[in-house]
């Protein structure tokens, strides 16, 4: 069965709902490690005011019984506590308070194309939707997708490689080791000096009312050689990560694995050599490529990187119109972050979970997770992976 992950929700209304169909059934869940996820993307350096009102968390209303996956769809359910301060404005039935429309679209935002696509009067009818919340909901999907890849011995993480002008110096072959405290630092970056300028920055930054934006990378370790295809252009699995991570809030580029520098690179240099011993199989030294031939694992440590853009509602707003007189005026101005790419890169990990898991689906079936297992052992001692597998 095919892998699939839907929210719905706004904002400011009562609460978000994400739904996971396609995984099997016997699925173990730890209820911390949803919550632990939920935290980790309320973190970093820059978040604002609604992160004092919110405390995240998922709570599962059907497709799991005792802690166990039953095979069906799995809803969850994330309440927005600040819902009460916008009960009249985002109630889902008509109230007797006159709400004001609001008529300021901001630049970089979904707010007026939205109007014009959904035949609306009032931009909040868009921004609600279109807002990063929503990555609440998804972050809970991708909790479940985690677990999923975790039994089979995958495990997902990311940092910050950059923020704004501020690089970190990271080294490609980081171990999966080295993520153990990641989230203990601000900006949840394993470059310690680089974390402190880039903390320096942010604050800089937020006193010039700016907004910040930066690039996280998401790594995906123990993953098996052959998930995705090159026979066809929808099933080559550097498309399907790339629109999944492009399609978070603010996002606006992808790369895999050396992404963008490859281009710049002589191919002799740009490729992972192949060797082959006794004990070891097939094996790479580098992985310039982030673990995807031709549209396919290849076995090595996968490795997405993301690029995301100033948000943009500011602290001191840009020029826009008024789309009801039509009159230059400032943009929207309300509660904001100045910097999201911690946050974002938590997300990352969830779209890219979501991914990985759904090709795991794809490849080796199953209703049960011990079917999973079975399938992808015989499929690993066939291609001699098993050995490989054994030895880390």
């Amino acid at each position: 069965m095919a892998l699939r992950m839907t929210t719905a929700g706004e904002s400011h209304g009562p609460g978000l709902t994400c739904i996971v169909e396609g995984l099997p059934a016997g699925l173990e869940l730890d209820r911390e490690a949803i919550a632990r996820d939920m935290a980790r993307r309320q973190l970093g350096h820059g978040r604002g005011g609604r992160m004092k009102i919110e405390k995240d968390s998922a709570e599962v209303k059907s497709g799991v019984r005792h802690g166990k996956t039953l095979g069906g769809p799995i809803s969850l359910w994330v309440v927005n506590r600040d819902y009460q301060n916008w009960e009249e404005r985002m109630n889902p039935w008509p109230v007797e308070a006159e709400v004001k429309e609001v008529h300021l679209p901001r630049p970089g935002h979904a707010d007026l194309v939205g109007t014009w696509k959904y035949r609306q009067t009032d931009v909040r009818n868009i921004l609600e939707r279109a807002s990063a919340r929503e990555t609440a909901a998804r972050v809970a999907g991708g909790t479940l997708a985690k677990a999923f890849l975790r039994a089979l011995g995958v495990e997902v993480v990311s940092h910050v490689v950059q923020i704004g002008s501020v690089h970190a110096s990271v080294p490609h072959d980081v171990a999966l080791e080295s993520f153990e405290g990641v989230d203990e630092d601000p900006v949840r970056c394993l470059d310690s000096a680089a974390s402190a300028e880039m903390v320096a920055h942010i604050t800089a930054q937020r006193k010039k009312n700016e907004s910040i934006g930066g690039v996280f990378e998401v790594r995906a370790y123990g993953v098996t050689p052959g998930l995705g295809s090159h026979v066809s252009w929808e099933e080559r699995l550097d498309g399907r990560l790339a629109g999944a991570l492009a399609s978070i809030q603010s996002c606006k580029g992808v790369g895999i694995g050396e992404g963008f520098d490859l281009a710049g690179t002589p191919g002799s240099q740009a490729h992972d050599e192949i060797f082959f011993d006794e004990e070891r199989g097939y094996f790479r030294e580098t992985n310039h490529s982030g673990g995807l031939e031709g549209g396919m694992t290849t076995g090595e440590p996968l490795v997405v990187r993301a690029a995301l853009k100033p948000i943009p509602t500011l602290t001191k707003p840009l020029r826009s119109v008024d789309i009801e007189t039509h009159e230059p005026s400032q943009a929207l101005r309300e509660r904001t972050d100045s910097c999201v790419v911690p946050a974002g890169a938590v997300v990352g990990e969830a779209m890219l979970a979501v991914v990985l898991a759904g090709a795991y689906r794809d490849k080796f079936g199953g209703d049960h997770i011990e079917d999973v297992r079975e399938a992808l052992d015989r499929y690993e001692e066939r291609i001699g992976w098993a050995r490989r597998r054994a030895r880390a």
